[in-house]
């Protein structure tokens, strides 16, 4: 048995590819723990980043799936996978990381088939991954939620109705299944803050027309004001790991 300050610990994290969720992919390793990646396609690491990541202590494994496409979720949830990564585990942890910034503009410009895309990666799948994890860890004592949320959560933004209704929800979710009060469950929706990913690159490269906020993100470009996904990452996995984490069912890594 592990002593109780290191807990057998294992972390599932979707959209692990880049960004924010292969930096916390490998903060989480580095504190030796073991991650199961979940996206569309694997993750293939810079040449100069191969050695480090296979010196990190925690193992890791990943598993190919559009979790857009929720029938083929639902699917792979109706087998053994997840269960048999977390068997073993004292301390269970979800990060439900992948997202997309969805159709913009105003509604009248959005495709319906991206919309409920979108609806389908940033709601259905943590909430199908949060109940799947909830019922096989059900005899876990330390069983951790975190939803990547965002500030389009808690503040509207022009053009992006869709990404703040997606992630607002996410955060609501967490209010709820708090109130569950489930035996050894935290549940937390997380905002990183403004993180230096592909999705900014995207941003600023959205017509003006349709996000009329675009000069600001370009600017915090411009200015430095963007945190790198590894100094993110970080405090995200501190936090995640932390005694605080679940004490309130948002949060935002800057004002912790």
């Amino acid at each position: 048995m592990a002593g109780t300050s290191h807990p057998v610990t294992k972390a599932i994290v979707t959209g692990h590819t880049r960004g924010i969720g292969a930096a916390l992919v490998d903060a989480l390793r580095a504190r030796g723990i073991d991650v199961l990646g979940i996206a569309r396609s694997r993750r293939v690491p810079a040449a100069a980043d191969a050695s480090n990541q296979a010196a990190l202590p925690g193992r890791f494994d990943e598993v190919e799936l559009d979790l857009s496409d929720s029938g083929k979720l639902a699917q792979w949830l109706a087998g053994h996978t997840l269960a048999a990564f977390l068997s073993g585990a004292e301390r269970a942890l979800l990060v439900n990381n992948a997202g997309t910034l969805g159709p913009v503009g105003p509604s009248a410009v959005q495709p319906p088939a991206d919309i409920a895309s979108a609806v389908a990666l940033n709601v259905a799948a943590p909430l199908m991954l949060a109940g799947a994890f909830s019922a096989v860890t059900a005899n876990v004592p330390d069983r951790r939620i975190a939803h990547v949320s965002s500030g389009a959560a808690r503040n509207p933004y022009p053009g992006w109705n869709i990404y703040c209704a997606t992630k607002a929800a996410l955060d609501h979710h967490a209010r709820a299944a708090a109130l569950d009060a489930e035996r050894g469950l935290r549940v937390a929706s997380v905002a990183p803050g403004v993180v230096d990913t592909e999705m900014q690159g995207q941003i600023r490269g959205i017509d003006e027309a349709r996000f009329p906020l675009r000069e600001r993100f370009a600017e915090m470009k411009r200015s430095g004001q963007l945190t790198s996904p590894e100094e993110a990452a970080g405090k995200f996995a501190d936090y995640l790991l932390s005694d605080t984490f679940g004490q309130t069912p948002t949060a935002d890594i800057r004002s912790l």
